[in-house]
């Protein structure tokens, strides 16, 4: 292959960064990316860029978009379809207010906590955990804001410590509710339950101690300080959602116990699979809700939820990574990867290197444009090659990589998330990013660390 694809994948991939950090929209600007890459390499070279089982159509411009369909077809029906299950069982559990009985469950007893800086630790500890079951960062943060934040203030604990712990709640994104955590365990060739237990959680427990550690001290030291500027606060409200008991906090977890009962960890012998499990919950809570309620019409249009959000799941997340993996097989058909591979061996670059290297790639590009998700889904395909190439395991090179995806989130001043909770607590974004920035940089220092001895 001529220095010209290289050389061109270089160029494109700089000028798709550029654009996503100019906030261009960042599904397209992939799509557009890997079209000129493919394009280049149809008509430029005969490097055979169909996967197997797509035959060529006699026209290499056909062919390009042949390639296109195959990625969607094998990701609306493998990995999306699961991401979309989710979402939208996530969305329901939202709906009908068990999401909001978890959080005030797990909230109500650090209310009886006196030492200010112990009950921060715990509210960083449960939101990281409530991420399992909530895995929207913006989502899980809202919640928390109503449930948490006026406990944490009524302790003693700053405004602005308060929202930089919220902020960061979702800097693991663990659990088969996760998009990112599904993707990373779909990249690996592993079963959702699977890799959460056996590679996300070695990794994620001395992570999650190092980070709650950082910031009991970071936050002390801050308010002792106590020179930020406060302005007025945005009003943050609960979402209307119904009055439910107290035990339909137990429903966002069912599915999860459901797949480690019944996976090769409990009970081998029956197996329940990923996406069963969400829809059998969500049948049988709405079930449940039939015979608390008797008021079919409104449970089957709360139901609805389930479906909805499986379509925004498709519109925000799917296609964006349909378009990232079209876009990564631009790069791996311009001869981009193997460079990487080549001069990571070269320069005697193993695993570990490369594993650093690719994390602070997506880390960077996550800062920069506020979106973990696009950041990850854009590389995470490019995984499996970079592990073969170098002899190591899938999986210890997505874990760091989906980690660093949001933990620079958490430490991005143009993240949505906390973008919000400065709001909630009447500061600038900075100000928020100043306390977030050393707990999430020690996580993953820890990350690193972690996921060279127990996963690599």
């Amino acid at each position: 292959m001529s220095i010209f694809m290289p050389i061109l994948g270089v160029i494109v991939t700089v000028l798709a960064g550029w654009a996503m950090i100019k906030r261009y929209q960042t599904h397209m600007v992939l799509l557009f990316a890997g079209l000129v890459l493919i394009a280049a390499a149809a008509f430029c070279t005969d490097v055979n860029f169909l996967p197997k089982g797509v035959k060529p159509s006699g026209f290499a411009g056909f062919d390009i978009f042949s390639l296109l369909v195959s990625i969607g077809k094998k990701q609306a029906s493998g990995i999306g379809f699961l991401i979309m299950a989710a979402g939208g069982f996530a969305a329901y559990m939202e709906k009908i207010g068990a999401a909001n009985a978890l959080v005030r469950l797990t909230v109500t007893p650090l209310k009886k906590m006196n030492s200010p800086y112990i009950v921060l630790v715990l509210g960083y500890i449960i939101g990281q955990l409530l991420v399992m079951v909530i895995p929207s960062a913006a989502g899980l943060a809202m919640l928390l804001l109503v449930a948490l934040f006026p406990i944490l203030k009524g302790v003693g604990v700053s405004p602005a410590a308060a929202v930089a712990v919220i902020g960061t709640s979702a800097g693991m994104t663990l659990g088969p509710s996760s998009g990112t955590a599904n993707l990373a365990a779909k990249v690996a060739g592993l079963d959702p339950i699977i890799y959460f237990v056996q590679y996300q959680l070695p990794v994620a427990i001395p992570t999650l101690i190092a980070v709650a550690l950082t910031h009991y001290f970071v936050q002390r030291y801050y308010d002792k300080k106590n020179d930020e500027v406060y302005q007025a606060a945005e009003a943050v409200k609960a979402k209307e959602v119904p009055q439910v008991p107290g035990w339909y906090a137990i429903f966002p977890l069912l599915p999860i116990a459901m797949m480690i009962i019944f996976s090769k960890l409990v009970f081998a012998k029956v197996k329940i699979d990923t996406i069963a499990a969400l829809f059998l919950v969500w049948v049988f809570v709405v079930i449940v809700e039939l015979i608390r309620t008797r008021d079919a019409k409104k449970i089957f249009k709360d139901a609805m939820a389930m479906f909805q959000a499986m379509g925004k799941m498709f519109t925000g997340i799917v296609a964006l990574i349909i378009c990232a993996e079209f876009f990564a097989n631009g790069l791996k058909v311009s001869g981009v990867i193997d460079i990487l591979i080549n001069s990571a061996q070269g320069i005697g670059a193993g695993m570990i290197a490369m594993t650093v290297i690719l994390a602070l790639i997506v880390g960077l590009v996550t800062f920069l444009t506020g979106s973990g998700v696009g950041a990850y889904s854009s590389f995470a395909a490019l995984a499996p090659d970079v592990a073969t190439g170098l002899g190591g395991t899938v999986a210890s090179l997505v874990t760091p990589m989906q980690f660093a995806s949001g933990m620079f989130r958490a430490m991005s001043p143009v993240a949505g998330v906390i973008i919000a909770v400065a709001g909630a607590a009447g500061i600038t974004p900075l100000a928020v990013v100043r306390r977030t920035w050393l707990p999430m940089v020690v996580g993953m220092v820890v990350t690193f660390i972690a996921n060279a001895i127990f996963v690599a």
